[in-house]
């Protein structure tokens, strides 16, 4: 099916409000809610997968690279973007459920090279949730290696009181997964890639893709221009990550069953779920940001928005970490400059989907073609492929 894209624009609004659906509707309702989004973005490929209830389903669109026109399929690797930091979240968490770390601890007590910084006074949790004070969301241009990263952080002043301000930060959630590698005795990737991966099941993610398996690894698009992240400082920490529908799938579901997984990992995914403030809508948890569900899809919008991303937010900190009970949807966006990533988790329903693809496109645009998808599923249609 290739339907023009006015006709459905035409046909999606109706067909979410509650009209009868086909055996096939799923399928129908993924392919009405991403076909005009693709064709809006020119958006060359996607994947999208979804657990629900139990059941794994997946859909592709597109190619992988438009110079070989290789088709998207559950196994193409795509950049996740920011969507890695929850990976640096559970390792955080596992580090902690390990007994190797604590979340209170100051920073600078796992690295000597920043005793005497502002670094004695900021917490690791504040490293992982944005509030060290300031942290912007990128290094400098000039920081370019371990040492010029050392003198950045040693020299840094912090703005505001730790645990005051979210400011979104990459040198602060990736100085956070620098730190607990570091107290595991094991460097960051080797962590993810030899330890933390497996026992998720992924067997398909990376940060530094395999010579063998760059064939499965897509092109990202900026304009007509292919593109590929390029190393950075903490990249691996912060937005390095490459995966697939297929491997994000496991994730998911381990995610939404963590009781079958074996400790410490169970209490270290248990623990990236727990919120520790709130600002708007958004409780901010390890990696995840969670709202009350259902909400409205303006309300998504806003908590995913650039104002959130790039300007400081007061927060609301919690006395204790709040468990994530009730009917809440958990969700994060990733992107790198040739790709868009988003994931969302609604646990008590047990449903999580990924959707993965080769442009960076409006985080907008993904919240509103995840919610689309989440509506049809609530509307308890059959999901036979």
């Amino acid at each position: 099916m290739n339907f023009p894209r006015s006709t459905l624009l035409a046909v999606i609004p109706l067909w979410l409000a509650g009209h009868a659906v086909a055996a096939d509707s799923l399928t129908d309702a993924v392919h009405l809610a991403a076909q005009p989004t693709m064709q809006e973005y020119n958006i060359p490929g996607m994947a999208i997968a979804i657990s629900h209830k139990g059941q794994q389903h997946f859909f592709e669109y597109g190619v992988a690279s438009l110079d070989n026109r290789q088709p998207v399929d559950r196994h193409t690797l795509f950049e996740l973007g920011s969507v890695s930091k929850l990976f640096t979240a559970v390792l955080g968490s596992y580090a902690e459920a390990s007994g190797t770390l604590n979340l209170t601890d100051n920073a600078s007590q796992y690295l000597p090279d920043l005793e005497g910084s502002a670094f004695d006074h900021i917490s690791l949790l504040d490293l992982a949730t944005y509030t060290a004070g300031g942290l912007p969301l990128q290094f400098p241009e000039t920081v370019t290696d371990r040492e010029q990263m050392l003198d950045y952080y040693r020299n840094w002043k912090p703005i505001y009181p730790s645990g005051d301000r979210r400011l979104y930060s990459n040198p602060s959630i990736g100085l956070f997964g620098h730190l607990a590698a570091a107290s595991l005795s094991t460097p960051f990737q080797s962590l993810l890639e030899q330890d933390l991966f497996p026992q998720l099941g992924m067997q398909e993610s990376y940060v530094q893709v395999p010579e063998k398996q760059m064939s499965r690894y897509a092109w990202g698009y900026r304009d007509t221009t292919a593109i590929r992240v390029q190393p950075g400082m903490l990249d691996a920490e912060a937005y390095g990550v490459k995966s697939s529908a297929a491997d994000m799938l496991s994730f998911i579901e381990a995610n939404l069953n963590p009781d079958t997984l074996e400790p410490p990992l169970r209490q270290a995914i248990s623990a990236s779920h727990r919120g520790h403030y709130q600002v708007g809508d958004t409780t901010q948890a390890l990696g995840w940001e969670s709202y009350v569900y259902p909400l409205s899809l303006e309300r998504l919008q806003a908590g995913n928005s650039t104002v959130m991303a790039l300007e400081p937010h007061t927060v609301e900190r919690f006395d204790a970490p709040r468990p994530a009970d009730g009917d809440l949807l958990l969700n994060k966006t990733g992107s790198t400059n040739g790709f868009g990533a988003y994931v969302v988790l609604l646990p008590a329903r047990d449903t999580g989907l990924v959707i993965l693809a080769n442009r960076n496109y409006p985080n907008a645009e993904r919240v509103r073609l995840a919610l689309q998808i989440l509506d049809a599923l609530d509307q308890d249609v059959s999901t036979t492929q």
